[in-house]
């Protein structure tokens, strides 16, 4: 009879190998309804499992007093088990019917009626007894108990399978799976009615959750996990197009510099500076571009275009560790911070040298005004702007009077 007791304790092992994330993870709010009743279940299968290995036990050591007690226990959790096996079904289905609640009801029934029978029974032994040699027997009540318990699997999986030919992919598989783990429960219990002393009923839960956890809750982790990573990927998707309007709005597309939107942002961010007295070194440089009218009406707006771009090349290639910003169509402004800052002098001299070859030789000139932040004096970014404005507006003055003539732009476009 031993056998028995190591059929439910292999049974145990199996159940709590394959499902001990399940039981495991502790319960919180973020549990779906359906892992909620997937996991009482697996409670109620576990209960049983340890009340039929230590029936046997008592049986065989005909400890009667304590396996009275055992079995009342016994009859209860097998009651309980079917009860939480059609609210798991029913509750996975997501069906709300009249007859899923009358399943629902009739489990309920069923418990209720073990609840009040078993007790009962100590005096009216109409649900088991045994008789004066020890032997287990079994009343009419117990048969009943089992008729009504095949009776609701019975049911619960022709509902649940009902359900599946109107759904669609994996999740048919899986209804139609606890559909079929329905049906071998309903098979073995049926036949444990007519052998009492079989382990039928624990085989039939071993089949039923392993059916349950490989082809439900497996099936449905790796559809979750397959539609999180499609969403992930849209996500990253998503971002990269974000990514890409944060570049078009921030990045100028002709010359590549900051656009005026950078610039307004980088200007409120020096007012803030100022109103909190952390900015001490800045100076701002504006350039304007020379004779650009004149090159779009003449030579066209491509050759203007690269017009535009060589002067920038000049601009960024002198103030290379400075933001430059493209605030208008040929005017630039670049921001000397920290390194830059303390070279501004030495650079502004070598821009207007350069200048001054470009003149000569009939290349893009561009007139620069630079001045530093004077603390006490600029209460904000745009009178920082403003002088810088008027210097750059005298340069270009400076520069209109030693042409004899108009700068020309030469030679092919370049590419940036």
């Amino acid at each position: 009879m031993y056998y028995y007791c190591l059929i439910d304790f292999l049974a145990l092992l199996v159940l709590l190998i394959i499902n001990h994330d399940v039981l495991l993870k502790k319960a919180d709010a973020a549990d779906s309804p359906v892992q909620k009743r997937y996991r009482y279940f697996l409670y109620a299968v576990i209960a049983y499992y340890f009340t039929d290995m230590i029936w046997y036990w008592l049986y065989v050591e005909s400890w009667l007093s304590w396996l009275y007690i055992d079995t009342e226990v016994y009859l209860v959790v097998m009651a309980a088990g079917i009860l939480l096996w059609a609210r798991f079904a029913v509750e996975y289905l997501g069906s709300r019917t009249g007859f899923s609640k009358l399943l629902i009801y009739a489990g309920r029934i069923l418990f209720v009626y073990v609840l009040i029978v078993t007790p009962l029974n100590r005096w009216y032994p109409i649900m088991f007894w045994f008789d004066g040699e020890g032997v287990y027997q079994t009343g009419i009540a117990r048969e009943l108990m089992f008729i009504a318990q095949v009776a609701l699997l019975l049911l619960t999986a022709v509902y649940t399978l009902s359900v599946s030919l109107h759904s669609v992919d994996r999740k048919r598989q899986r209804h139609r799976t606890i559909g079929l783990s329905g049906l071998i429960m309903m098979v073995f219990v049926a036949v444990q009615i007519f052998f009492p002393t079989y382990p039928l009923y624990a085989i039939s839960y071993m089949l039923g959750c392993c059916l349950l956890r490989t082809f439900v809750i497996e099936n449905e982790r790796e559809e979750y996990r397959s539609s999180l990573e499609i969403a992930l990927e849209r996500e990253k998707e998503h971002f990269q197009e974000l990514k890409n309007a944060w570049k078009l709005a921030y990045t100028d597309a002709l010359t590549g510099v900051k656009t005026k939107l950078a610039y307004v942002e980088k200007g409120e961010q020096i007012d803030r500076q100022i109103a909190d007295g952390t900015i001490r070194n800045l100076a701002i440089a504006v350039f304007d571009v020379n004779d650009l009218k004149q090159v779009n009406d003449s030579l066209g707006h491509d050759i203007g275009d690269a017009f535009i771009k060589k002067a920038c090349r000049l601009i960024c290639g002198v103030f290379k560790k400075s933001p430059v910003y493209r605030v208008g169509g040929d005017e630039f402004v670049a921001v000397l911070e920290q390194e830059d800052y303390e070279d501004r002098h030495r650079l502004l001299q070598a821009f207007n040298q350069q200048i001054e070859a470009n003149r000569q030789n009939g290349s893009v000139v561009i007139a620069v005004g630079m001045v530093e932040y004077k603390p006490g004096e600029d209460k904000s970014y745009k009178r920082i702007f403003e002088r810088a404005d008027m210097q750059m507006y005298q340069r270009k003055r400076e520069l209109k009077a030693l042409a004899d003539e108009p700068a020309v732009f030469v030679g092919k476009p370049e590419n940036t």
